[in-house]
């Protein structure tokens, strides 16, 4: 058995891939190896969006491995709270993460794929938060992430009903992106990835921190949040070479600094 969780670099774009047989099942092997990805790759300067994966075509991720509910509660509750600062962190990053949901998103495959920023599905998957059938509740974000991206009633009629819902409907209700035939989904992701690698990173990494900061804050804290953001682009290398391809019409080429 080689590795739970691979990142590979394809020039600025770096592709994380979770490989747990059978069902890429989240365990504690698989979180570990997914900080661990997502630490080398934002230390990683060249790298400047990430694509998430899973291996095959059947499962991104079809949930939590049941084995790790058999532990003690106070294993069980350090494990979710790994889980929990897992999905912070990837909200947090510099790097924009593009989820390419390749087959079924259940459980804390849905809450790892709502914690990326944007999610392209595979035409036909499902996706769900079905812990209410085992007699629990989500634990990686799910009543949390769900009711913020598509609202209070439809987010509540799923979290209740513990339905799963296919990559069409995921789209109706603005859960994914973009929906793409299952041979293509990967590199449909990656072109969403290549084209934020292109943005301003020192923008797209103030973006991402601002949104992080300040959503769930009332307005006043959250435009704090977004004057540092501001602040920290507008003293950047980056946007002094905006202004001047903007006023030189050419193509900025992005430092980074």
């Amino acid at each position: 058995m080689g590795e739970p969780v691979t990142l590979e670099r394809e020039g600025a774009v770096g592709v994380v891939t979770i490989d747990h047989p059978p069902a890429n099942a989240l365990s504690r092997q698989v979180v570990d190896g997914l900080l661990r990805a997502l630490d080398e790759a934002v230390a990683d300067a060249a790298v400047r969006a990430l694509v998430l994966t899973g291996a095959g075509d059947r499962f991104f991720v079809a949930g939590a491995d049941i084995r790790e509910f058999q532990a003690s509660s106070e294993a069980t509750r350090s494990w979710i709270a790994a889980g929990q600062a897992l999905t912070l962190r990837m909200g947090r990053a510099r790097l924009p993460i593009v989820a390419a949901i390749n087959g079924f998103a259940l459980g804390g495959g849905l809450e790892l794929a709502m914690a990326c920023d944007i999610r392209v599905a595979a035409a036909g998957v499902r996706m769900g938060q079905p812990e209410v059938n085992l007699g629990l509740i989500p634990g990686w974000g799910g009543t949390q992430r769900l009711p913020r991206l598509i609202g209070r009633g439809p987010a509540l009629a799923l979290l209740l009903t513990g339905e799963p819902v296919d990559a069409a409907r995921a789209l109706e209700l603005g859960l994914v992106h973009e929906v793409a035939p299952a041979e293509s989904v990967r590199d449909r992701a990656r072109a969403w990835a290549e084209r934020l690698a292109a943005q301003a990173p020192v923008a797209v990494a103030a973006i991402k921190l601002a949104v992080a900061e300040g959503l769930d804050r009332p307005l006043e804290e959250g435009l704090a949040a977004e004057l540092d953001g501001f602040m920290t682009t507008f003293g950047s290398a980056d946007a002094h070479e905006g202004v001047a391809a903007f006023l030189g019409k050419r193509r900025a080429q992005w430092s980074g600094r």
